[in-house]
């Protein structure tokens, strides 16, 4: 008799054959981890937003645990994806804004700890890391970038390309002819203007992922399971879903922007006819076909999973199959004359977090339940590796969520810091699921938020006595929090304004040129 030992995270599992090895991993669930880019926490029909219509992710949330408390402690796409892949809070990952071309070296990520654990890992689409086909431990990517200023430069190596080493690009050209682009519609990858896509919708990017995604599971090794990271691009800029969906909201009376007491219209003046402004556009026609468009590609991008759900059904896995939901941060869509992200205000940093799958691998779950915990990015992977018994690497600084699936009313954190390099605007902020205190570096400017009973921020209280103890007691969080980070921004008394702050912090081997 043939005897094989099987080891997971707690227990020796005895099998006495092959086959029986087989069956135990064919137990296994799959995992599914939808990503998004640029998809703020409010914009889902089951978050309660007035206008956005989001069915097929309603549908997950129902049967699942979502949390209204999600956040990126570093709202943009390359810090906030470093804090996923490696499970890292940002002073370790050490990306604490938005800066290309740096290297990903990391010895733990987590496709390479679920491929440790004898899942096949299997992404379609965004990865934004460099060089752009790192495959940080996946097995195969099939990659779309979306438009990428630095790899499209004339004087970037070809195979740094976008035009050579992005999948879909180079689908898009021998479908469509060499010249074509997703720059065809006028749009630019950061600008509030939108008109619909100009070809047929099925060479979209959004239905590129998805189409993708379903051939994944036509090809998969049935004896193996699988980890499928979909990872789409919209509704990050540019705004140009099919015509379709620029219907359902042409002739909705939308809620406007957001605009705080405490705002000025400063910037707004000065920069609002600038096309990819950091403020949104000043014409009030514009804001509204900024949020069409925004809209619409939510609500294509829902459809779309739609039908990857449905492929999981068809193919028999769907009952098995974990669905982790998630944004790599928010987009501000002129909420107090500001556009895009990287600011420490809800629309930015707020992101969507869904856990949902079938009970009987998440024993327990409450079925259509909110958790108001305070979750990161960085409790993703920590999360996907507990839910299969897999060993945590000491690196990872997240949490595993799964207890909050089976006991919603539980928390993972007091508080959680986020900050962000962003020139004057730079910030450090500390958010709990009732308030915010936030301090602009550059400028030592700071605001607190009783988010609780003012979740769209329009009256800020750092001067309001009845908070005066909290915000002291928020600031003195931050200063201990920031007393050991290298830029000086405390001496562990006080919060020191104008330190040298770049968007990456090389580790000390990096910084001897080792």
């Amino acid at each position: 008799m043939q005897i094989i030992l099987y080891f997971t995270k707690n227990s020796l599992i005895v099998v006495n054959s092959l086959n029986e090895w087989r069956n135990v991993i064919l137990n296994k669930p799959n995992i599914l981890l939808i990503m998004t880019d640029q998809l703020r926490g409010d914009c889902l029909g089951f978050a309660g937003h007035p206008d956005v219509k989001t069915p097929y992710l309603d549908t997950l949330a129902s049967r699942g645990v979502s949390f209204d408390n999600a956040y990126s402690s570093c709202p943009s796409c390359i810090a906030a994806r470093a804090a996923l892949h490696t499970g890292m809070a940002q002073e370790h990952h050490r990306r604490t804004g938005y800066e290309d071309n740096i290297p990903w070296e990391y010895p733990n990520t987590m496709a390479g700890e679920l491929s440790k654990a004898g899942y096949y890992c299997q992404c379609v689409g965004k990865m934004h890391v460099h060089p752009l086909r790192n495959y940080l431990g996946f097995h195969n990517v099939e990659l779309h970038d979306g438009y990428l200023h630095s790899a499209r430069y004339t004087n970037v190596p070809w195979q740094e390309s976008q035009k050579n080493a992005d999948d879909y690009f180079h689908w898009l050209k021998q479908e469509k002819g060499i010249d074509t682009d997703v720059t065809d519609t006028g749009l630019e990858c950061n600008s509030w203007v939108a008109r619909p896509w100009i070809y047929e919708e099925k060479y979209h990017p959004t239905n590129w992922v998805t189409d993708r995604s379903i051939d994944f599971l036509r090809r998969k090794d049935p004896q193996k399971p699988f980890f499928l990271m979909a990872s789409y691009l919209r509704p990050h800029p540019p705004f140009d879903a099919p015509s379709y969906y620029f219907d359902l909201y042409n002739k909705k009376e939308l809620t406007p922007p957001a605009v705080g007491d405490w705002e000025t219209t400063e910037e707004l003046q000065a920069m609002g006819r600038v096309f990819d402004s950091k403020c949104g556009p000043s014409d009030a026609v514009l804001i509204r076909e900024a949020q069409i468009g925004y809209y619409a590609c939510i609500t294509h991008l829902d459809h779309q999973i739609g039908r990857l759900i449905q492929a999981l059904v068809e193919y028999g896995v769907y009952d098995n199959t974990l669905i982790l939901f998630t944004s790599d941060h928010g987009e501000e869509l002129c909420d107090h004359h500001m556009f895009r992200k990287s600011r420490p205000y809800q629309g930015s940093i707020r992101i969507p977090m869904i856990v949902s799958g079938n009970d009987k691998f998440l024993s327990g779950m409450k079925q259509g339940t909110v958790s108001h915990s305070v979750v990161e990015l960085r409790d993703v992977m920590p999360t996907l590796l507990d839910f299969v018994n897999a060993d945590i690497p000491d690196s990872v600084d997240g949490k595993s969520m799964l207890p909050l699936v089976t006991n919603p009313d539980e928390k993972l954190r007091d508080v959680l810091h986020g900050e962000h390099s962003y020139g004057p605007y730079s910030n450090h902020w500390l958010v709990s699921s009732y308030d915010k205190f936030i301090w602009y570096s550059e400028t030592g400017t700071e605001q607190y938020f009783r988010i609780s009973e003012d979740p769209k921020e329009l009256h800020d209280e750092i001067s309001n006595p009845a908070y005066q103890k909290r915000i002291e007691q928020l600031r003195r969080t931050l200063i201990e929090t920031l007393k050991d980070r290298p830029e000086g921004f405390s001496d562990g008394t006080q919060l020191i304004t104008g330190c040298p702050y770049p968007p990456y912090m090389p580790d000390k081997a990096q910084k001897e040129g080792k």
